[in-house]
């Protein structure tokens, strides 16, 4: 029962960010603009959004079935991974889905270092091809003035991750041997574990880094296709750099999977460009409406499979350290 009430209260106080920055967005700009860039916005564009949407998830659900090792049908991978879209629609934040994702696998394959090692390596690599994509965008929108900034940020990041992958494992398991009192031991190990399998399959590590930077490439493109018909035309360079921003910006635990939170972040990052707030908020939130009609099709599919969200998932994060 502790638990779920501990559970049951974040909930709320992320519904609660989320209604929050609902209620400012509202507040601030226009309501009309943002109903009127509804309008603009057709059934053929949105399902076809919708479709290619799902088909991005077909390709990251691949991605973390490779992440780990095929080791179960590949049907079985797509299966979970579509049920955490749906845990993402009653559980705060990725992470929910996330956990979902490896508890069924879990339940699957009974070896949690493959599991766990999949889903934080997974995570890792979606955010380094995110901070890759901002970057370039970056770049882009430097060219006639001075690039060597956004440059140095490239480096930066992807130094960053080569370390984290490389270096991480052994300084983390040799200060935790040294002082084994340190708080947060079990989630450091299991992190310096997980890193340290993925930094010793460099071909399998630029595969899905590839692989996803691609999949997040061709989201921003979808993002494009519903925005310009709403009413936003700005340079794409522009959607780069402020799209990923925004998105790991939505994964912070202050909302419901971002409701409200992306919208407002993607309006601030693409104001500069040219865009006007009011309407990248109609497409942000036909976007929404995207993330949630995907989640539900997961809850679907999920159902008529005769299955559960119920898989346990802390299992496959502990059993690796025991």
């Amino acid at each position: 029962m502790a638990l779920t009430t501990k559970s049951a209260r974040k909930w709320l106080i992320r519904a609660a960010g989320s209604a929050a920055a609902l209620t400012l967005i509202f507040w601030y700009l226009p309501t009309d603009a943002i109903l009127e860039g509804f309008s603009r916005l057709t059934p053929g564009v949105f399902l076809g959004v919708l479709a290619a949407f799902l088909a991005c998830h077909v390709a990251a659900a691949f991605k973390w079935w490779m992440l780990m090792d095929r080791a179960l049908p590949f049907g079985q991978a797509l299966r979970a991974h579509f049920a955490g879209l749906a845990a993402n629609l009653a559980l705060p934040g990725a992470a929910g889905g996330d956990a979902v994702r490896a508890g069924m696998a879990h339940v699957a394959l009974r070896d949690g270092p493959k599991v766990a090692a999949a889903a934080v390596g997974d995570r890792l690599i979606d955010m380094v091809g995110l901070a890759g994509l901002s970057l370039l965008g970056l770049v882009f929108l430097a060219r006639g003035g001075s690039p060597e900034l956004a440059y140095g940020l490239a480096v930066l990041v992807m130094g960053g991750a080569a370390l984290a992958l490389f270096v991480f494992p052994a300084v983390a398991h040799g200060i935790w041997a040294r002082f084994p009192g340190l708080p947060a031991r079990v989630l450091v190990l299991r992190l310096a574990d997980a890193f340290g399998a993925l930094g010793k399959r460099p071909g399998l590590l630029l595969f899905s880094l590839i692989l996803s930077a691609s999949i997040q490439a061709v989201l921003i493109w979808l993002s494009i296709r519903l925005a310009q018909p709403v009413g936003v035309n700005i340079p794409v360079a522009a959607w780069f750099f402020g799209w990923p921003i925004a998105k790991i910006i939505a994964t912070l635990p202050l909302s419901l999977g971002g409701l409200g939170v992306r919208e407002s972040s993607l309006a601030a990052l693409l104001a500069p460009f040219g865009a006007a707030p009011a309407l990248v908020v109609a497409s942000g939130l036909a976007w929404q409406a995207i993330l949630y009609l995907a989640g539900a099709l997961g809850a679907l599919v999920l159902t008529l499979s005769g299955g559960s969200l119920r898989a346990k998932p802390k299992q496959a994060f502990e059993e690796p350290l025991q």
